[in-house]
């Protein structure tokens, strides 16, 4: 389960961010995650209020964006959504793809108080 160490990361984050400004506590913390990154949510969401407790994102308002993944044909150059990094265009099946977007895992933003 590698979703403890992302969140364990987040944290990391929030506390070099809050240090940085000279606060204790962040109030709302707002996360991209792509489809594509290889993330289960419901992993991050079973583990996130262990991951965070005691540190300075333990009351903060968690939202997580979901990015769907998108992809550019190398073939017919089609833009298409995908589910999976294994799909195929649907305009002319081919597996040959550059992901454009769908991968991402960043912190938004962070709200301090």
């Amino acid at each position: 389960m590698h979703e403890l160490s992302i969140v364990m990361g987040i944290v990391k984050i929030a506390e070099d961010e809050t240090a940085k400004v000279k606060e204790n506590a962040v109030a709302k913390i707002e996360l991209e995650i792509g489809q594509l990154a290889g993330v289960e949510l419901d992993a991050l969401n079973f583990v996130w209020e262990s991951a965070v407790k005691d540190s300075v994102l333990e009351h903060a308002l968690k939202t997580i964006i979901e990015i769907p993944g998108k992809a550019i044909c190398a073939d017919c150059d089609r833009e298409f959504y995908l589910n999976n990094i294994f799909d195929s265009c649907p305009n002319c099946n081919s597996n040959f793809k550059g992901i454009i977007q769908g991968k991402e895992l960043r912190v938004k933003s962070l709200e301090v108080i």
